[in-house]
């Protein structure tokens, strides 16, 4: 199998998703400090709540009108043009003292944020076009995303020693002139257009189109939702569990954390290995009813003492990555070329609307009921959605599909690029929802 890394575009990129992801784990840090310093200890989490929920709007509203917005552009252009516009973001960000200005600059930031990352998760199919490799990489980039929420806390802490908070937005700053220096030498493949027809919405929406009538991206959709339900307890609630259960939040939360990234890692390494023998569907299927089962033995137990928990968070790791780390494989094999970042960005704002449902649910139930009592109710309701989700994307999903086009003439290019017999012009190949096939063929080879 080839290694993603022996490419010398993927190496820059994924240099470039390094810095970027440890800017906006910095980001984080610095706008938690920045919302305690505005509002103080009354209404500082206010403060932050609204910061976060600027961002899911951003990411749940935006993300598709940005794909179509920036589909002429060139992509290294674009990505370079976005990243630098969040790097002059972060530096006024160091110095406003009014909400209304933090969230402004925030919500701008998220903004570009919409657009860069769904470009960018686009490109790495292009880059790395054998499947073993791009398996791998998307192996890689869950890696990043788990060392980016482990080690970026530890790294403004120690910035922290010896700067003030203000100087996290800054440090954010520089974190993504390295991203930009990362893209500007990195070669990009050559992008295949099409001329999209319709008005800015109709083409803004052809992601979510083809997202609602692929089965396959609908089971995606439904086990992203149930892993997030679950999820978002472990995210949101485990520093209560440390400080009401353990004693001591400072402690134990960060072990709880490392331990649930050290899993995530191992279930990522695991997952193109687990590939090689079956589909992408049993794999996410396992990690989906694995989180909720092990969530919901867990508030079932008594109360499991220190030295058993690292296990208990190590397993929703792996099983979070699981389900995770093949959605882009799955998406690559829904959409052509180039339509992809379209589905990549009906990918990114669908699954942040699940998380925009689960985190406060997360943090609202833990206060209604006791923690084990949440975690319960949330895995069921997860291990539900999972059940939906194998529900409507069937166990036997070929990608190449006998159908017809009797719509078509004879000599039309789709036809003599895949030969077609029969007076209906009857082909086999690679089926994806586009102009051509606006409804799903359930005839399979």
């Amino acid at each position: 199998m080839t290694s993603p890394l022996a490419n010398r575009s993927f190496r820059r990129l994924f240099a470039a998703q390094i810095c970027s992801l440890l800017g906006v784990g910095l980001l984080t840090v610095a706008l938690s400090l920045a919302a305690y310093r505005i509002g103080g200890p009354v209404t500082g989490g206010q403060v932050l709540g609204m910061l976060l929920a600027l961002k899911m709007v951003a990411y749940v509203v935006l993300a598709p009108l940005a794909e179509t917005f920036l589909a002429g552009v060139p992509r290294k252009r674009a990505m370079v043009l976005l990243d630098l516009g969040r790097m002059l973001l972060l530096v006024p960000m160091a110095f406003v003292t009014e909400t209304w200005a933090i969230a402004a600059l925030a919500f701008a930031f998220f903004a570009l944020a919409a657009g860069f990352t769904p470009l960018f998760q686009s490109i790495i199919p292009d880059v790395l076009p054998e499947e073993a490799a791009y398996t791998k990489a998307l192996a890689w980039s869950r890696i990043a995303y788990t060392l980016e929420a482990v080690l970026s806390p530890l790294i403004a802490a120690a910035l922290l020693n010896v700067a003030s908070g203000e100087t996290l937005f800054l440090a954010a700053a520089l974190s993504f002139l390295g991203s930009v220096v990362a893209l500007l030498i990195t070669g990009f493949p050559a992008r295949k257009t099409t001329d999209r027809k319709g008005s800015f919405l109709t083409r803004a929406s052809l992601g979510l189109r083809i997202y609602a009538r692929t089965p396959r991206l609908r089971g995606l959709f439904l086990l992203n939702l149930a892993l997030s339900l679950a999820m978002a307890w472990v995210l949101v609630n485990s520093v209560i569990y440390a400080g009401a259960r353990l004693g001591d939040a400072e402690r134990f939360f960060p072990m709880l954390m490392a331990f649930y990234g050290l899993g995530a890692g191992i279930g990522a390494f695991v997952v193109p290995r687990l590939l090689r023998q079956t589909t992408e569907r049993p794999v996410m299927l396992a990690g989906a009813y694995g989180f909720a089962l092990t969530g919901a033995i867990f508030a079932l137990l008594p109360p499991i003492p220190f030295p058993a928990l690292p296990v208990i968070w190590a397993t929703f790791g792996v099983a979070s990555s699981l389900v995770l780390t093949p959605g882009g494989l799955v998406i690559t094999r829904s959409a052509v070329s180039e339509d992809r970042a379209a589905v990549f960005a009906a990918q990114f704002s669908l699954s942040h609307a699940g998380w925009l449902v689960a985190y406060p649910l997360a943090g609202w139930l833990g206060g209604m009921v006791s923690l084990e009592t949440s975690l319960l109710i949330l895995s069921v309701v997860g291990a539900v959605v999972a059940t939906a989700g194998m529900s409507v994307w069937p166990a036997h999903d070929p990608l190449k599909r006998d159908h017809s086009h009797p719509d078509l003439p004879a000599d039309h290019p789709h036809l003599k690029r895949v030969p077609a017999s029969g007076p209906h012009h009857s082909h086999v190949h690679d089926f994806h929802i586009d102009e051509l096939h606006s409804t799903w063929r359930q005839g399979t080879i």
